[in-house]
């Protein structure tokens, strides 16, 4: 089958446009990992589901452009960790060079929430 010179042309001219960076794509956070941090935002902030998924999304998309995935992985890790009760969450809890990035982590997340019309719990 031969192709028009019009046809290839718009298809060579396609392929060669760059891709931008879809919020999805920025800095590599797995889809199952926005997933879960959907959840985990929905369940600390209940209200309509629709408009909590998008918020809580839109939240997930500013950590994504504030913070590398590994990062967010240490910080939110840490964070989770020191929540836990009694001595297991001790071990982390009194080691203090954790706790900045603990601190940054809440602080990105406030600012994101923030920025996405996410509203405190009991407010």
């Amino acid at each position: 089958m031969q192709r028009s010179p019009l046809s290839t042309f718009l298809l060579s001219g396609l392929c060669a446009l760059p891709m931008a960076a879809s919020p999805a794509q920025a800095n590599d956070f797995p889809t199952a990992d926005r997933v879960l941090y959907v959840q985990e935002c929905m369940r600390a902030h209940p209200g309509p589901q629709f408009e909590m998924i998008n918020k809580c999304s839109c939240a997930l998309d500013a950590l994504a452009t504030s913070v590398k995935y590994k990062d967010y992985v240490t910080m939110s890790t840490i964070t989770k960790a020191m929540s836990i009760g009694g001595e297991r969450g001790g071990a982390i809890r009194d080691v203090p060079s954790l706790e900045p990035q603990a601190k940054r982590y809440r602080e990105l997340q406030a600012k994101a929430e923030k920025g996405c019309f996410i509203t405190p719990e009991g407010k």
